[in-house]
Order: C-alpha cells, then structure tokens, then sequence
C-alpha cells in the first residue's frame, strides 16, 4: 500500500454534492440532473445538452421520466424532429424546480463557504 502524498493545509479544497431523497432515501434531485436541466434549458435540446455533458441520451431519459413520477409533474415539453430537428424545453414547473433549487444552492453555498473559511483558519493554527 503506498503512502499518500502530503497536503499542504494551505491548500485543501472543500467539495460536497446537495441531492433530495424521499424519506426511504431514493434520489430524487441532487447537483447532477439540477445541471442537466438547466444544459437543457440553455441548448434547447435533450441530445444537445447530454453532449455537451457527456451523457446517454437514453439513461439521461430515463433518469427525469423517473423524476418526473416522482414529483408527480412534467420537467420537460418537447416537440420530436421535422426539419429544423425536436426540442426541448422546461415546463413552467421544470423552470420554478430549477429556480428553487438554484436559490436553495445558493444560499446553502453561502453557509457551507463561511463555514469552510472557519475551518481552514483553525487549521492555519495547527502545529506544523
């Protein structure tokens, strides 16, 4: 087993992930697929949105019809090919989850990053 390398303390990052689950712990919405909504409502298109991602389109799919039954509501209103080719957009309730939990994001960041800069200072006074 090799020894991992030394950090400088100076240097650590701080990374978490923000996801909703039903009360069994089912993911319902979490950083990941709140990214694909809003790729979705930037691009205009599912496919569009799981390239520049570098996602499947199929399991892309799967993963908001499953959130959809979940909440009970559309997140997408879609219109398939023709000659200009199919799009998709978000619902107006798509549109207000996004907006919701880019306010909760923001706010949650907030804290955690305050928090964060408490932490580090208090690593700052370790011994060296």
């Amino acid at each position: 087993m090799s020894n991992p390398k030394q950090v400088d303390l100076k240097s650590i990052q701080f990374n978490y992930k923000i996801w909703l689950s039903d009360k069994d712990g089912n993911g319902i919405l979490g950083d990941g697929k709140w990214q694909i909504l809003k790729t979705i409502e930037e691009t205009g298109s599912l496919t569009a949105a799981c390239k520049k991602l570098g996602l499947t389109y199929r399991r892309t799919w799967g993963d908001l019809k499953k959130i959809e039954q979940m909440l009970g509501f559309a997140l997408l209103e879609k219109s398939r090919g023709g000659a200009e080719g199919g799009m998709s957009q978000l619902s107006p309730s798509g549109k207000k989850l996004v907006a919701a939990f880019d306010e909760f994001h923001k706010q949650v960041d907030g804290t955690i990053n305050k928090a964060f800069e408490v932490f580090k200072r208090q690593l700052a006074e370790l011994p060296e």
